[in-house]
């Protein structure tokens, strides 16, 4: 008998499909390079943003400040005299207890204590301008203080802001301050460290006042708007804080670090 060949033909379809799958596979190799390196990208673009949020804005608002703590010192240096205000400074929104909103309070001028020995309150100043020096000596902090506690003209140049509406330097009352505890300059970054007795020292146009810390309240909310207050006192931390009047200073900031969930308020009194 003659043998019989048998013939296999491959059909089209079959390479189609390898092809097919090839072309598949190399698609989504394509597909999840491009993926990685969007990640990449948008990993170096937020490392970016962090970098300049958390270092150079600091390094800027930094040296800004210093420099304007210096013309300060030399203008009291060469000047010896004390300029005139131009009414009270803004804050923004609803009363709140910042480092970076605004708040208001009840603020009370008058001779800071009876006597010719007395210093006498410094006068109102321009708003938003910085009219003084707050120098915290244990934490080697000399920082502008400026009117007013709006963030883009006031705390984020490094400034400490004064509320608007409490007591002038020296002044009976409640001498009200914020800053930032991190970023732009963050002046108020270790206010939690000072101890009672540590020294606040306010330089206004060739006058000195000087605070001595007597109490810290480690955490509160924005809105406890007692701690800047002329007596101040906690409207939710039963305790904390004074009960007579005096000449009193705030220090508030945000915490915990690098959250602007709760305060951190540290309170002096007036050296007499």
């Amino acid at each position: 008998m003659r043998d019989r060949v048998r013939v296999v033909v491959q059909g089209r379809g079959q390479g189609r499909g390898r092809w097919a799958w090839r072309a598949r596979r190399v698609g989504l190799a394509g597909v999840l390079w491009a993926a990685g390196e969007l990640a990449v990208t948008v990993g170096v673009v937020v490392m970016l943003l962090v970098v300049h949020q958390v270092w150079w804005t600091n390094r800027q608002a930094l040296s800004a400040a210093h420099e304007v703590v210096r013309e300060l010192e030399e203008s009291a240096s060469t000047s010896g005299t004390e300029g005139e205000g131009e009414g009270e400074g803004e804050g923004e929104g609803e009363p709140a207890v910042e480092g970076s909103d605004g708040a208001d309070g009840d603020g009370s001028s008058g001779s800071a204590s009876a006597g010719n020995s007395a210093p006498r309150p410094a006068k109102p100043p321009p708003r938003e301008s910085a009219y003084g020096i707050l120098r915290i000596p244990r934490l080697g902090v000399a920082v502008p203080v400026a009117r007013g506690v709006d963030k883009r003209s006031v705390l984020d140049k490094g400034y400490a802001g004064h509320y608007a509406g409490t007591a002038q330097p020296g002044a009976e009352g409640n001498f009200a301050l914020a800053g930032h505890r991190n970023t732009h300059g963050e002046p108020f970054r270790y206010i939690n460290r000072l101890r009672p007795g540590d020294e606040l020292i306010v330089d206004v146009r060739g006058k000195r006042y000087v605070y001595l810390v007597g109490q810290t309240l480690a955490e509160t909310t924005e809105r406890d708007t007692g701690v800047i207050a002329p007596v101040p006192r906690s409207t939710v931390t039963p305790g904390a804080g004074y009960s007579e009047p005096g000449a009193y200073i705030t220090l508030t900031t945000c915490t915990p670090e690098y959250s602007s969930k709760y305060r951190l308020v540290v309170w002096g009194t007036l050296k007499r």
